[in-house]
């Protein structure tokens, strides 16, 4: 249930909102959003108004299934190996490219 006092939303209400998302708004803009912001409210009191007590619970309407294939490691002939990669690189340490460093 919609808590009437948020429902009936005043300026002060979006300003706090505003805030805590560090967005800044002007007194008109503040009006307008508390307009749409209760509008948008009181149409979800509507959908508290629906009766669904005996409907079936729905995770996806389509019938579609996992595609998803299975992840597995595959070298296929023509694919150089990692070690052959690896020696491209101008610097390698324990099988890793090194780089230099970011933070000192």
């Amino acid at each position: 249930m919609v808590d009437k006092n948020i429902k009936s939303t005043n300026n002060s209400w979006v300003a706090n909102v505003a805030q805590l998302a560090r967005i800044e708004l002007t007194n008109a803009e503040e009006t307008k959003f508390a307009g749409q912001l209760g509008a948008v409210l009181e149409n979800f009191e509507l959908l508290n108004q629906v009766y669904t007590d005996n409907v079936e619970i729905t995770a996806q309407v389509t019938g579609l299934t996992n595609v998803f294939r299975s992840d597995e490691v595959k070298n296929p002939a023509g694919k150089k190996s990692r070690d052959e990669l690896l020696s491209n690189a101008p610097e390698v340490e324990d099988g890793s490219i090194k780089v230099p460093g970011v933070f000192q």
